[in-house]
């Protein structure tokens, strides 16, 4: 009897055995979707393993399977194998881990077979594609243009050259008819970054750059799967080196997968990668709808495409015949997954390309401590970039400015110094920009009463209500996006003694209008420019219409600003103060990175960094841009505390709306880690978590501490075994980031 092992899409740790008749014994290979029964529904799964092995229950009770979707299979053996890898190390249920490579259309369940295999047609358009080593025709008009367009570009939308040369639909017909171009109908893919990029010269590489690129391009050329740290102060040219190693893959007949931390990255870095390899570049990111998905998807699956770019799900594109992998500002934490698969995607990638036999190269101008160590033990060959690539763009020079000391400047905000003020008039002057850090956003953090001393709490959440006066005077809790209007009276004493307290990014620019009249003030955080807006205010920026840009950690990315010249932090303590271990590293790299930000279009930098700490590490290793360091001082902290990368740490959350039953589980749950254990593994806790209430729900979890990563997986294997109480959410985080 022919058996499935099949994934489905439901949160349980286990994949589900179906038989399967004679009738479509030939359609369920390993990595098609079947349509299966789980009850009384019909689900799509992914077949895992089919076999004529002994079913491990009665006969009887299993199931059929309805019916095979794919002609072939839907997933290709290097990614389905590396999923099943990934759920295991992440110890999540395996159904859930397929949903990561598959768009919604792909996956959606379905009541009928029928149903099931519907795909998104869009609207078919006309594409025009260059014939490769057709004999050049004699040309006239604006064929001659439009043929070198499609061979530097690629096949091209018949549409959009009409909208670049009013007459292209009759040269292309010309050119069809000399034999050296196609046009074909296709699919029509609606993609937001498709823009008209003319093609760029590749630059002199610098020496650096040069190493940097032979080594790379060595490994790809020798099909050898090894793994880069390319370390590169900010403005060095990591970018171009990405480029090169892209463009020599593509030669060997291999494929690409390009990691960005945020969307906001996304476009320029597209950008960049169309002008040089034209418009064959699949972006794949949380902001598509699902039909644009789906059509990249698809021309990822087919191989029409051997470029996948986007954010940290672009990952699991199905590219064909991997060969590099490269993740950009891999210190970054959004490539850390917070929900469902709490996967790293940097660290999946480094995965995905061994699995793959490909070339991983992780690039940063502040390479995480985890990556640094990698390198530092030889697992990660290190490659260095130490100085920017345009020769009069130098490192920009910082100093500290110690707010014990100096007081604030016009308008009485702590947060804009006298030396902050001055140098902000004096680049305003000059007709250069400025970029202010402040990583809260908001008018004022809390309203506390002065009479009674209560802070304006959410309801849902044990944290402060954040004031946003462009939200008609609302308070905002940041965690659960809880509205409330601000009162004239603490509802705790009745008293009228409502004061703000800090400031945000809504409130630094409501000063700096009033101190710098005239100046032209624009404000980036995800209050005013979410997602693929962000790109609307830096083209602002970027064509100068912008004196002063104030923002949260947006503005801290690799975005190149040419013309701002100062760069201020605002407060550099409050990622400090953070219960994390990872807040001195994560304030250095906010620091360095944010500071990069300065001096890159050829005129000198300077930096000023508020602090009321000016002797910590993080900061006065940060005005250095003393990165190794940095390093080495870290690193010793860690191995002294048992921190990773000298250990292995895992969280066990859970959540609750019973504040009681959530302990009660976390307790009961924490003994049986311990039995699991024994003497291999720590248990620290459990306790409530930092926020020990987030929309609604009450948490607590212990924390799992080991250098024996097999001892660690047993018991954690154990725990997703056992059965919780149907009111708590259990998770499971392998190696996490947020500790909150």
């Amino acid at each position: 009897m022919l058996l499935a092992r099949v994934a489905l899409p439901v949160p349980l740790g286990q994949v589900f055995t179906y038989q399967v008749s004679e009738a479509l014994a030939a359609g369920v290979k390993r990595g098609a979707r079947v349509l299966c029964e789980l009850g009384k529904r019909k689900v799509l799964g992914v077949v895992l393993e089919a076999s004529e092995r002994a079913p491990e229950i009665a006969v009887e009770r299993l199931k059929p399977v309805l019916g095979v979707v794919d002609p072939e299979p839907v997933l290709p053996e290097e990614l389905l194998g590396f999923l099943q890898e990934l759920g295991r190390y992440y110890v999540a249920p395996m159904g859930e881990v397929m949903e990561l490579a598959l768009p919604a259309v792909e996956r959606s369940a379905a009541l009928t077979l029928e149903a099931a295999s519907v795909k998104a047609v869009g609207r078919l358009v006309q594409v025009a594609s260059a014939v490769p080593d057709a004999p050049v025709p004699k040309l006239r008009g604006r064929a001659p243009a439009i043929l070198e367009h499609l061979k530097s570009h690629g096949p091209t939308e018949l549409t959009a050259l009409e909208a670049e040369w009013p007459s292209a639909r009759a040269a292309v017909a010309r050119l069809v008819e000399a034999g050296a171009v196609t046009l074909e109908k296709r699919e029509e893919t609606v993609d937001p970054f498709t823009v008209n990029v003319p093609a760029d010269e590749p630059p002199k590489l610098t020496p650096a750059q040069e190493n940097a690129v032979g080594a790379i391009t060595l490994r790809l050329e020798r099909s050898e799967k090894r793994a880069f740290l390319l370390e590169g102060v900010t403005a060095s040219g990591k970018t171009e080196v990405y480029l090169r190693a892209a463009v020599r893959c593509l030669e060997l007949g291999r494929g690409v997968i390009v990691l960005v931390p945020e969307i906001a990255l996304t476009p320029q870095l597209v950008a960049r990668f169309r002008a040089r390899l034209g418009s064959r570049i699949a972006v794949l990111h949380s902001g598509l709808g699902e039909r644009e998905r789906h059509a990249m998807w698809r021309s990822l699956r087919s191989g029409e495409v051997r470029i996948a770019v986007g954010a940290r799900s672009a990952l699991f594109a199905p590219v064909q015949s991997l060969g590099l992998v490269v993740v950009d500002e891999e210190h970054d934490g959004s490539f850390k997954q917070e929900e469902g698969v709490r996967y790293h995607a940097r660290d999946m990638a480094l995965l995905r390309a061994h699995r793959a036999d490909a070339v991983c190269v992780l690039g940063s101008a502040t390479p995480s401590v985890t990556s640094a160590e990698l390198a530092e033990s030889g697992r990660l060959e290190l490659v260095e970039l130490p100085a920017r690539a345009r020769a009069e763009s130098a490192l920009p020079e910082a100093e500290i400015v110690d707010l014990r000391r100096i007081g604030p400047g016009p308008g009485g905000e702590r947060l804009i110094s006298v030396p902050l003020f001055r140098a902000l008039e004096a680049t305003i002057a000059a007709r250069e920009q400025a970029i202010l850090f402040l990583n809260r956003r908001g008018f004022s953090p809390s309203v506390v009463c002065a009479a009674c001393g209560k802070i304006g709490e959410c309801p849902n959440c044990a944290v402060a209500l954040t004031l946003h006066r462009a939200r008609r005077e609302a308070l905002v809790c940041h965690y659960c996006d809880h509205h409330e209007a601000r009162r004239t009276k603490c509802p705790h004493c009745g008293e009228e003694a409502l004061v703000e307290e800090g400031a945000g990014t809504e409130r630094i620019e409501s000063v700096l209008a009033e101190i710098l009249p005239g100046a032209r003030i624009a404000r980036l955080d995800r209050d005013v420019a979410a997602g693929q807006k962000s790109e609307r205010i830096l083209d602002r920026v970027r064509k100068g219409d912008v004196d002063v840009l104030v923002g949260t950690q947006m503005v801290t990315k690799g975005h190149d600003l040419p013309n701002v010249t100062l760069v201020g932090v605002l407060n550099a303590d409050a990622a400090l103060s953070l219960p994390d271990y990872r807040a001195a590293e994560r304030t250095f790299q906010l620091l360095v990175q944010v500071a990069g930000r300065a001096g890159r279009g050829g005129k000198p930098g300077r930096v000023l960094i508020q602090t009321r700490q000016p002797e910590h590490p993080a900061v006065t290793l940060a005005v250095t841009h003393d990165v190794k360091a940095f390093t080495r001082y870290e690193l010793a902290q860690r191995r002294e505390l048992d921190y990773p990368p000298y250990t292995r740490l895992a969280l066990v959350r859970f959540e609750a709306a019973d504040d009681a039953l959530t302990q009660r589980e976390a307790l009961r749950f924490a003994k049986i880690a311990k039995h699991w254990a024994e003497s291999d593994v720590e248990v620290l806790g459990p306790a409530p978590a930092p926020l020990a209430r987030l929309r609604g729900r009450y948490r607590h979890r212990f924390m799992l501490r080991t250098k024996d990563r097999t001892r660690l997986h047993i018991v954690l294997l154990g725990l997703a075994r056992t059965a919780v109480d149907r009111r708590v959410r259990m998770a499971i985080d392998v190696d996490p980031v947020s500790m909150l």
